[in-house]
């Protein structure tokens, strides 16, 4: 297997890349994954990476069909495949929120959606094209996902004793999935919530192979940083606020009542210190960007023949007008649906600068823990805020306008802004995998612009169907019954799509929680002072501490691991390992890579299955009767993989040693390390 620095493909060989037959895959591919996620993320409000099933997906149908397929063919299926995917993410955690917001909308509309998904699927690969030599080339971020579909395709064409690995792995994920997801056997997280001295004290953890494969996949400075954000909005937030202000109307549990506080108040404080971490990060990289923009405008097509066929993007003089094309179409569409052109003009140009800069930030966030985390539902709220202030200054202030437009006017920005970060993670960790196998980046840049195509086209009859069928958000499926009597039972929750409905109603009708963002503004502040990284600290604040935790012990693994492999060449932790230990410690890191690309697949894959299988009406829990595991054991089950997982990535340790004895070693150490990373490092 070549190193992960080296491009598995030269860019001296040329082998079949965008074919005919990839076409035709990817868009039947790109349809499966876009509708699939799309109810997954209504009903459980998250959506699954697609890249890595639609790889292993694509090498299944393609190797079956033909003998003469490449690894660069299986990469662009992957690439169209999950585009759709990324865009109904961006599209479920907004365009429902019409839905919600009263007077607006009362059914999905099949033409404003298209548009919508349309405009914000292309700005956002057109502003991630600009962008992928700035990322990918030259900050080098790590993009887990990226990474991990690199060594499924690579394991793929290889075969032997990698291609084993990753078909055990992704049968081990595969199995693991279907039991948490499919029978329901066990809890899907384990959470409690105890009194303490007046307050209240959460502990929990999703129980997630893949997120386990992430956070082994980024490594244990990252993971660190994630964490902290957790523990920062869950141990220490959250109970003080509880403390101070009270917790409100009891819930059904402990954990409900705890999880109110915390969504309905400290996620805010992720929000602000999300936005000055978006906005300190282009700022400290300015010039790089700057520079970087400079050279993609000032490039002429004519220079092709003088760079190698892994750095051929598209013409970015052609990418710019195109998105400048985008912006006055977007810019149309508001004025057609608002009546007012200064608002629709005022509107586009806001979009194209805010598109652009969470574009950059969410291909950012992709390169640090992977696309599948990558909290589009935060930016769209930091969006909405933005937004709220320029709509009342423009269409309230200034031209008068009614209620029900402004907040219209608000959602179609933020929809398309929200398109646009979510489909700009996928694109980069899509290009980031094309970039180590040796893709040619145009062609896989039009391989992404037909996936995004396909996507837009499918999400809005989906959407309608869902909505036709089951209702979507018990707040509009609750307005209809007042008037049809429709039943709502099996209303799809869409918890996203209701968050941000509730903050443009609050925005225009109530109040927005400032005193939460201004928070998280101070904590930004001095998280900039202390010179840690803003944005990895902003996600774990925003994201629920569960999810933080099996990232953080896949960071922990990964960290024994490699330390394992320096003492059993050195026979000691030194600070500057041998060159013979770094090899040995890179064996363990790409056999681990390997393992952890399987668990997600498999785990992802399943995901996508069991949403199938919803959508169809087969609930297998209900047709085998499966009982449900209670926490212990269920922590336990997942422990039993997480065992399964470390044996299969610590086999290409040196042999000779003792893992207990080294996890003793190294534990002193790991705790040293950990404290220092947080400790400001001085000029």
């Amino acid at each position: 297997m070549s190193e992960l620095g080296e491009p598995y493909i030269p860019a001296s060989e040329s082998p079949l890349e965008l074919t005919g037959r990839v076409i035709v895959v990817g868009i039947l591919l790109g349809i499966l994954m876009t509708a699939a996620n799309a109810y997954l993320g209504l009903y459980a409000g998250m959506t699954v990476s697609a890249s890595i099933p639609a790889a292993v997906m694509s090498m299944i149908i393609l190797r079956s069909l033909f003998k003469d397929v490449s690894i660069l063919e299986n990469n662009s299926v992957q690439t169209m495949a999950s585009a759709g995917e990324s865009l109904a993410a961006g599209i479920i955690f907004t365009v429902p929120a019409l839905l919600v917001i009263p007077n607006v909308w009362d059914e999905i509309k099949l033409v404003e959606t298209t548009i919508i998904a349309l405009l914000g699927g292309l700005l956002g690969t057109m502003f991630t094209i600009a962008l992928r030599r700035l990322f990918i080339v030259e900050e080098a971020l790590p993009y887990p996902e990226g990474v991990a579909c690199r060594e499924v395709l690579v394991a793929g064409e290889e075969g032997g004793e990698g291609a084993q690995a990753i078909l055990y792995a992704l049968g081990i994920g595969a199995i693991y999935g279907l039991v948490v997801k499919g029978f329901k056997a066990t809890h899907h997280t384990v959470e409690n919530v105890s009194q303490f001295l007046g307050t209240r004290i959460y502990a929990g953890m999703d129980l997630s192979i893949a997120l386990l494969s992430v956070g082994f996949i980024v490594g244990i400075r990252i993971a660190s940083y994630i964490f902290l954000g957790g523990l920062i909005g869950f141990v220490i937030l959250t109970p003080m606020y509880g403390l101070i202000n009270g917790w409100g109307e009891l819930g059904p549990s402990e954990v409900d009542v705890f999880m109110n506080v915390w969504k309905e108040q400290i996620r805010y404080v992720g929000v602000g210190t999300m936005v000055v971490g978006g906005l300190y990060t282009l700022w400290s990289m300015r010039k790089t960007i700057i520079t970087g923009i400079t050279k993609a405008i000032t490039s002429k097509s004519s220079d092709e023949s003088e760079l190698l066929r892994t750095e051929i993007d598209l013409p970015m003089n052609k990418v710019f007008i195109f998105s400048g094309f985008l912006v006055i179409v977007t810019i149309l569409f508001y004025w057609a649906k608002t009546g007012s052109f200064i608002l629709a003009l005022a509107g586009g140009l806001f979009l194209a600068l805010t598109a652009f800069f969470f574009a950059a930030v969410a291909g950012y966030i992709a390169g640090v823990v992977g696309s599948s985390n990558s909290p589009v539902s935060g930016m769209t709220i930091a969006t909405l805020l933005f937004t709220v202030v320029l709509v009342l200054l423009i269409g309230d202030g200034l031209l008068n306008l009614d209620t029900s437009t402004l907040m219209l006017a608000t959602m179609l920005i933020a929809s398309i802004v929200a398109s646009s970060a979510a489909i700009a993670g996928d694109v980069m960790q899509d290009l980031k995998t094309g970039h180590m196998v040796g893709a040619t980046p145009r062609l896989q840049q039009i391989a992404e612009i037909i996936g995004v195509i396909t996507g837009a086209l499918v999400i809005a009859p989906t959407l309608k169907l869902l909505h036709s069928a089951f209702g979507i958000t018990e707040t509009a499926c609750l307005r209809e019954a007042e008037i049809n009597g429709r039943d709502c039972s099996n209303a799809l929750l869409a918890p996203q799509a209701e968050l941000i409905g509730d903050i443009v109603r609050g925005a225009f009708v109530g109040d927005v929680n400032l005193q939460m963002i201004a928070l998280g503004v101070a904590i930004a502040i001095v998280l900039i002072w202390l010179k840690m990284p803003v944005m990895s600290v902003a996600i774990g604040i925003y994201l629920p501490l569960g999810l933080s935790v099996p990232i953080m012990l896949g960071g922990i693994i990964s960290y024994f691991a490699l330390r394992s492999a320096h003492i059993r060449v050195d026979g000691e932790i030194r600070d500057e390992p041998s060159k013979r230990a770094k090899e040995a410690a890179k064996e363990v890191e790409n056999r681990g890579v390997l393992i952890g690309a399987g668990f997600i697949a498999g785990e992802s894959i399943l995901g996508v299955f069991v949403a199938l299988l919803i959508v169809t009406n087969i609930n297998l829990d209900k047709i085998f009767s499966t009982g449900e595991l209670n926490n212990l054991l269920s922590l336990l089950f997942f422990g039993w993989f997480v065992a399964i997982f470390i044996w299969l990535a610590t086999r290409a340790l040196p042999s000779g040693g003792n893992l207990i004895n080294e996890a003793l070693i190294i534990m002193k150490d790991s705790a040293q390390k950990f404290i220092g990373i947080f400790i400001p490092k001085t000029k």
